[in-house]
């Protein structure tokens, strides 16, 4: 639990690292290594003594791809699984999708990211923050860029399963059962303040997270492809709440925690509602769009994305360092995990990196894509004790912990 909820956990100080050679081979620790991942291999490539003499440049996310190509050559494929026309048709709708989110939202880069990772994997992601961080905004603007529906829930303790699913409505007229489909049959559903539902309509989520259809009336409904849950929670009030189990965080691809704007970024979006560009929701007139069926090539392209066995090794590797911590970091900062990730962290990752890849315009993937996005794959998945709760550790500390510890290839 963050004790601060105003301050996005990724922003919180990374635990020290020493001056030896083998914390230098692995700086993934501060959290700008996330928008910074390509010097890492460069780091890597030379000799330790210089690697700690010499301080790493800093690289952005524009340059990863060709500040990474020499220590990355060896993750490439023999033949490329996407040809250049489809990967550069690839990157244009990609930033045509980042064009309609920076036309409405100001900041909040990560979350760009995050739903875009969403998206190309049809994952689902749950938004952690305080009200007023357009949460709602952004994911209207997901739907509008890509033409496709989109429905908003605000969950409350008497919510019914029926109201979100669907129900059969007797029609006098007909004599008969009619089904009326419920709002998360849409492409976009947005579960604001899922964790105020009660255990009962949470579980009724289940079923369409995870086989993407409903049950209604003993008949199956397939919902729409793409479909993506994106479900907020507000870390400040927790009277009324119902705190989500572990097996329905486990469905979330990613969790992202949210934190206020800059100063400037601030001062940016009081100018735009003040010369009325935020005045109409997004909608397809108003917002760069892709076709919906765009989505799917997308989709089945970061699939083809190649990931090699020494990437995949790492993983799990990873993962698997979440469940006997001890055997890999120190026991002072094992302790406090009381759970690790299951395989579905591991599935995750994957599924994140290849889309990632794609992002950064690559037909592979490199360690720097399994890096990015750690503490949104795992955050969730690493269950701390109360002693960790008592001590303000958060499972940040943990994730980038381990991934000092184990070796990158």
């Amino acid at each position: 639990m963050n004790p601060n909820p105003f301050i996005s956990a990724d922003q919180e100080p990374a635990p020290a690292q020493s001056d030896s050679p083998a914390d230098n081979s692995a700086s993934a620790a501060t959290p700008e290594a996330q928008s910074q991942p390509a010097t890492e291999p460069a780091a890597q490539s030379q000799p330790a003594t210089e690697s700690a003499a010499q301080p790493q440049p800093a690289t952005t996310l524009a340059a990863q791809s060709q500040s990474a190509a020499q220590p990355a050559a060896q993750f490439q494929p023999a033949a490329a699984p996407i040809s250049d026309d489809e990967l550069t048709a690839a990157n244009q709708n990609i930033q045509t999708v980042f064009d309609a989110f920076s036309s409405r939202v100001v900041g909040q880069e990560n979350l760009r990211t995050a739903l875009m990772v969403s998206l190309m994997t049809g994952g689902h992601i749950l938004l952690e923050s305080v009200p007023g961080l357009a949460k709602t905004t952004a994911v209207q603007t997901l739907a509008a860029s890509v033409q496709g529906s989109f429905k908003r829930i605000q969950c409350t303790p008497d919510l019914l399963p029926s109201d979100i699913i669907g129900t059969q409505i007797y029609d006098y007229n007909k004599g008969e059962f009619r089904t009326e489909l419920g709002p998360v049959h849409a492409n976009f559903v947005l579960l604001d303040e899922i964790n105020r539902s009660s255990a009962k309509t949470q579980s009724a989520m289940l079923e369409a997270m995870q086989e993407k259809q409903t049950s209604i009336g003993g008949q199956r409904y397939n919902l729409p492809k793409p479909f993506i849950v994106l479900a907020t929670q507000n870390p400040i009030e927790q009277e009324g709440t119902y705190e989500l189990p572990e097996a329905q965080l486990d469905r979330f691809l990613l969790k992202e925690v949210l934190s206020y704007p800059a100063p400037d970024e601030e001062l940016e979006i009081l100018k735009r509602i003040e010369s009325g560009k935020l005045s109409e929701a997004p909608n397809n007139s108003n917002t760069p769009n892709i076709e919906l069926a765009t989505v799917e090539t997308l989709q089945n392209l970061a699939q083809k994305v190649y990931i090699d066995d020494a990437i995949k090794n790492y993983i799990v590797k990873i993962v698997s360092a979440t469940r006997n911590p001890a055997s890999i970091i120190p026991s002072e900062t094992a302790r406090y995990v009381q759970y690790g990730a299951s395989p579905r962290a591991s599935i995750a990752f994957q599924q994140v990196a290849k889309a990632l890849a794609l992002i950064n315009g690559r037909n592979y993937v490199i360690p720097e894509d399994v890096k990015q996005l750690r503490h949104s794959v795992l955050r969730h998945r690493i269950i701390l004790n109360f002693e960790a709760i008592a001590d303000q550790v958060h499972p940040e500390v943990i994730i980038d912990s381990i991934f000092n510890a184990v070796p990158v290839p």
